[in-house]
Formats: C-alpha cells, sequence, structure tokens
C-alpha cells in the first residue's frame, strides 16, 4: 500500500486503544529512558525550532474540526479506502516553551484537517527567517475540508497576528507533479520547512516537490523530486554545498532501511544567477542518492559534531510501532548508527543553542498525548 499519511499513523494501526492513549484524560505516556520531558500532554507536536530569543518553538497539528470536505468540494476529497472525508477546523497553533520550562500559546486560528482514518494534517513547521516567524501549513485547502488554503504564514511572534505569505494550495495545482500518489490530495501534504540563503523551503510529501518562498511571497518549485525517483514521500531537508540534503519516509508498509538520501543541487548557471541576484528562482535536480540504511526519515539536522543526525518514525517492518522511533547518526559515507532509540511515533528534531538535542515524541499520536523531549547527545 503506498501512503504519505504519517500523521496519526498509530491510531490508525492500534484502533486509538492500546495503552489507553485513545482517551484524552489517559494518563500521559512514560518520558523514554535519557530523555527529560520539557512539554507534555500537545496535541501532535511536529516543527520544532529555536527562536533568537533561546526560546523553543512548536508547532501544533490540532485535532481538527466540524467542517468536512464533503460539504465544501467532495470532488477533492481523498477516497474513503485512504481516510476521506476530512474534518476541518482552524484549531492548529504554535506554542513555546521558555527557558524555565514555561509554556505560553504563540499563534492560533491555523487549518487543522482530521481523516477518518484517522490522521491529522495542521500545522506542520516553523522557521525563523532574518529573526522573523514563519509557518507552514499541512491542514489546509479543500481537499483537507478548510476554506483556508495550505500556505507559508508569517507570525507575529509577540502579538500572535499572522497573515498569509505564499498560497502553496494554489501553487501546487498550477505545477502537478510528474509522478502522481496513489493517495492524491489537491492541496498538498507540506512535511517540513527552514530557512537558508535568504529564503523559506519547503518540503509538500504527497507530490514530492520543494518549494522555495521569498519575504516578499514569491513562490517558485525548486525540484519535483517525484520525476526523478517516483513517489517516493520526501519529508525533510537541510542545507548541503550550495544545494540540500533530503531524506524520505517512503511506502507502507514498511520496509527497514529503504529510506535514501538524495543530494538536490542547481546547474552552474543556475547557481551563478542564484550568487548574483538571491531573488531568482533556484531550480535544483536530484544529482546522487545514497543509501545508508534508514527507514522513514521524518526529520534531520547537523549535530555540533559535524555530523548528520536522522530521525525515523519507526524503524520495525510493516506499519508504525510505538517504541521503534530513533535518532540515527551518519558521518561522511558511512552507515547509520543508532543514537537514541525507544522513540514512539517521533515528527520532528531540532538541536539547541547549547547543544543539546530536542524531539517531538507521540507527534503523530491521535490525542493530546505529545511530548518535547531533551536529550543529551554524546
Amino acid at each position: 500500500m503506498s501512503r504519505n499519511r504519517i500523521f496519526g499513523m498509530f491510531c490508525a494501526v492500534f484502533g486509538m486503544c492500546v495503552g489507553g492513549v485513545c482517551d484524552v484524560n489517559a494518563q500521559l505516556p512514560p518520558v523514554p529512558a535519557g530523555a527529560t520531558a520539557v512539554a507534555q500532554g500537545l496535541f501532535g507536536p511536529r516543527g520544532i525550532k529555536f527562536g533568537p530569543d533561546g526560546d523553543l518553538y512548536v508547532a501544533l497539528s490540532g485535532p481538527g474540526g466540524t467542517n468536512s470536505t464533503v460539504e465544501i468540494c467532495p470532488q477533492l476529497q481523498v477516497a474513503v479506502a485512504v481516510g476521506g472525508p476530512y474534518t476541518n477546523g482552524n484549531t492548529a497553533s504554535i506554542v513555546k516553551v521558555d527557558k524555565r520550562g514555561n509554556m505560553t500559546t504563540v499563534a492560533t486560528g491555523f487549518p487543522s484537517g482530521l481523516s477518518k482514518r484517522p490522521d491529522v494534517n495542521g500545522l506542520a513547521d516553523i522557521a525563523f527567517l532574518d529573526g522573523e516567524l514563519y509557518a507552514v501549513t499541512a491542514g489546509g485547502g479543500c481537499s483537507h475540508g478548510s476554506t483556508l488554503p495550505n500556505m507559508v504564514a508569517k507570525v507575529d511572534a509577540k502579538t500572535g497576528h499572522w497573515t498569509m505569505l505564499a498560497n502553496l494550495s494554489e501553487a501546487v495545482a498550477a505545477h502537478p507533479s510528474a509522478v502522481m500518489a496513489p493517495d492524491f490530495e489537491a492541496d498538498g501534504v507540506f512535511y517540513s520547512m527552514l530557512a537558508d540563503h535568504g529564503k523559506l523551503y519547503t518540503v509538500e510529501s504527497n507530490h514530492g516537490q520543494i518549494w522555495s518562498v521569498t519575504p516578499t511571497g514569491q513562490v517558485e518549485m525548486v525540484t519535483d523530486i517525484s520525476k526523478a525517483e517516483g513517489h517516493i514521500v520526501p519529508t525533510a531537508a537541510v542545507e548541503s554545498e550550495d544545494g540540500f540534503i533530503v531524506g524520505n519516509l517512503g511506502n507502507f508498509p514498511i520496509t527497514p532501511d529503504s529510506s535514501i538520501l538524495m543530494t538536490l543541487k542547481p546547474r552552474f548557471i543556475d547557481w551563478l544567477l542564484g550568487s548574483i541576484d538571491p531573488w531568482l528562482p533556484e531550480p535544483m535536480n536530484v544529482t546522487g542518492t545514497s543509501s545508508p540504511g534508514l527507514t522513514t526519515v521524518v526529520s534531520m539536522a547537523w549535530g555540533p559534531d559535524g555530523a548528520l543526525y536522522v530521525l525515523e518514525l519507526s524503524a520495525a517492518p510493516g506499519l508504525p510501532t510505538p517504541g521503534a522511533g530513533k535518532v540515527v547518526r551518519v558521518r561522511g559515507h558511512g552507515m547509520a548508527e543508532d543514537v537514541i532509540t525507544g522513540l514512539s511515533v517521533p515528527t520532528g528534531m531540532t538541536f539547541s543553542p547549547d547543544g543539546a538535542l530536542y524531539i517531538s515524541n507521540w507527534g503523530a499520536a491521535d490525542a493530546p498525548v505529545g511530548q518535547i523531549l531533551r536529550f543529551n547527545v554524546r
């Protein structure tokens, strides 16, 4: 079965009735060995980033709502066999955890779509560019039951006011991917976002594309990974030598060690023009792939030691398994080595300024049991 739905997969597999997590008032899950929980009881913690103020900002999926795709655009809803229809509400949000461990809400009102599987697509990730906060949504658009499109939004971190900077639903509709996913979602499912060279870059997993957005709202498709690799569900990217390294989730059921790392770089002429004028489009191509033994990649980050750290949703075969998530480290062209194990459907990861590793654990659970964990990595 080919699927890109990683959110809420734990609930889909186990019927929301394992260990009591189907009850919103259930006891919180235990903290994995070696971790410190800096926040618990979150609904769908996804991308996490440290802000210029030193606080940790967290994108939350939200629990969906009551607006149904059936009512506003039944022709765009995903098939019942893969979870349609979605019910949506503006329940996704951004919270932050300060240096003392206090959690406060930064911004609310982002679209959150809950499917019948259930899977939740809400706020996917956040990034800081020139000190300003931006967010990318995955639960917007009519295909997810929302009257708001998928977007990159600019957020005032002090007031919580946000405005749409770029309409991503409109962008993906105007640029169809070379290979259409079996569970195609018209508005796309954006997963991660990073700031690099004065732009925001976001990875869209369902269509298999990477997009750039400038601070003035110019939108460009950087590459269509599906053209080179087919439907492999790219999820995460890190900057690397005038380009990117991109990892992928892969299709379900899970085949261990089947995810790859792709190297993306612009042609020399495109790189040269982009170095002269950073506002020009930057088309990139897949220039190489490697298979260091990765499974279900959902996040990547460069560590203080210069190695690439990779977060895996679940390394077990079949469907995602609680406790089978982990962090691995890839040095140079070597094979992945385990660094942290025992995670449960984790979804996001980042290093703090002091070198500690923070992880969104239980980020794909359809219940308020999400954790932000801190690990000291050596």
